[in-house]
C-alpha cells in the first residue's frame, strides 16, 4: 500500500510538472490505482505488457466500457510507464488500441434549442444559454471569469481549453444584456464576501506569486457562476467561493430536455454541437468554425457537415418524387402493415 501511495504521489508530481489539467490527473490516478488493485496490488514495475493487456480485455468484456474509455486507460497506463517508471511499455502497443466508433454528434434543430432553454431556469438556463451561443464546453463555461467576458465587444475568452489552448468565441446579444444583470448581482455578494473577510479565488498556477494577494480577491479574476456556498481552504486558511459545479449544469439539461418533450439524448455538449451545425447550415465558413470551437484538425469540425440539416442542404427524399401513389401504406393495405 505504501508503495502504492509513492506511486500516485510521483504520478501526480509529473503530471503537474507537465501542465496536465487537474481533471486529467484525476483520472490517470484513478485509472492507476485500478490497474494495481485488479492485479492483486502488486507494483506496476513487476508487471507489464500482458498485465496491461489482461486489464483492457477485463474492462472491454466484463467492464463494457466504451473504446474511448478503454483507450483512456491504456493512455494513462502508458503515461505510467514512460514518465513515472521510465520504463516505456515495449511490444504490440497500438494491438492495445481499441478502435472507436464512427459516431455522429446528436444535434438539436433551433426549435429545440428554443425549448429546452425555456425550460431552464436561474443560473443553470444562462451558462447553458452562453455555452449555447458561443460553442462552449462545459467546464470552459463554469471556469470562466469576469475579466473574460467583454459585453462591449460581444467575446468570450476561453482559457486554457481543450489541450490547454486559449481562444475566442462568440457571445450573443441575448446572453450579454442577461450577463449584465447577472454580474451585478454576483459582483454584490463579491463585496459581501470581501466584507466578510473572504472574497479570495484560486488562481491558475504561478499567478498568486506574481500578482500578489490582491489579485486573488480582485473583481477581474472572479468567477462569473461562483458556487452558492463559500469554503475555508485547509492550507492557508482563506475564505474563498469555488465556481458552480458543472454537475449542476449536467442535471438540468437534460431534465430540461425531458420536461421540453425533446425526444433526443440530450447533454450540455449537445449544444456545442448544435452551435457548430447551425453555423455551418447558416453558410459560416468552416475554418471560422473551426476557430471558435478550438479544434486542432479541421476534420474534427467537418463531422459536423454530415448531420446538417438536408433542408437546408437542398435534399429532398426520392420518395416525395412518386407519381400516381395514393397514400402510406397502411391505407392502401385496409389499415394493416405489410406483411401483416
Amino acid at each position: 500500500m505504501d508503495g502504492t501511495l509513492t506511486l500516485v504521489a510521483v504520478l501526480r508530481h509529473r503530471l503537474r510538472v507537465r501542465h496536465y489539467s487537474v481533471r486529467t490527473e484525476e483520472v490517470y490516478v484513478a485509472w492507476v490505482r485500478r490497474f494495481v488493485r485488479y492485479h492483486g496490488r502488486r507494483h506496476p514495475r513487476s508487471m507489464g505488457v500482458a498485465e496491461v493487456r489482461a486489464f483492457l480485455t477485463h474492462l472491454a468484456v466484463a467492464g463494457h466500457v466504451s473504446a474511448s474509455t478503454q483507450n483512456q486507460c491504456l493512455a494513462a497506463l502508458m503515461f505510467l510507464y514512460r514518465d513515472v517508471l521510465e520504463a516505456p511499455l515495449t511490444g504490440p502497443i497500438d494491438a492495445l488500441r481499441a478502435k472507436r466508433a464512427e459516431r455522429l454528434p446528436t444535434v438539436l434543430t433551433r426549435e429545440e434549442v428554443t425549448r429546452v432553454l425555456a425550460a431552464m431556469h436561474g443560473t443553470p438556463q444562462l451558462m447553458a444559454l452562453v455555452s449555447y451561443g458561443g460553442g462552449l464546453r462545459v467546464m470552459e463555461c463554469c471556469q470562466l471569469r469576469v475579466k473574460d467576458v467583454d459585453l462591449a465587444r460581444r467575446e468570450v475568452m476561453v482559457r486554457s481549453g481543450k489541450g490547454d489552448k486559449d481562444r475566442t468565441t462568440v457571445l450573443s446579444d441575448r446572453a450579454a444584456r442577461a450577463l449584465r444583470a447577472h454580474l451585478t448581482r454576483v459582483a454584490r455578494q463579491h463585496r459581501a464576501d470581501i466584507a466578510a473577510g473572504g472574497g479570495y479565488v484560486v488562481l491558475p498556477e504561478a499567478l498568486r506569486r506574481k500578482l500578489g494577494d490582491a489579485a486573488a480577491r480582485s473583481w477581474a479574476w472572479q468567477w462569473v457562476f461562483p458556487a452558492t456556498r463559500g469554503y475555508r481552504d485547509v492550507e492557508t486558511g482563506e475564505r474563498r467561493r469555488h465556481h458552480l459545479h458543472e454537475s449542476v449544469l449536467q442535471r438540468a439539461v437534460p431534465e430540461a430536455a425531458r420536461i421540453a418533450g425533446v425526444s433526443k439524448r440530450v447533454s450540455c455538449h449537445t449544444f456545442r454541437h448544435s452551435f457548430a451545425t447551425h453555423l455551418l447550415e447558416s453558410q459560416h465558413n468552416i475554418r471560422l468554425v473551426q476557430e471558435l470551437l478550438g479544434h486542432r484538425d479541421i476534420r474534427t469540425t467537418m463531422r459536423y457537415t454530415h448531420v446538417m440539416s438536408t433542408a437546408r442542404a437542398g435534399v429532398r427524399s426520392p420518395a416525395d418524387l412518386l407519381e400516381g401513389w395514393g397514400g402510406v401504406v397502411g391505407e392502401v393495405s385496409g389499415g394493416r402493415g405489410v406483411g401483416e
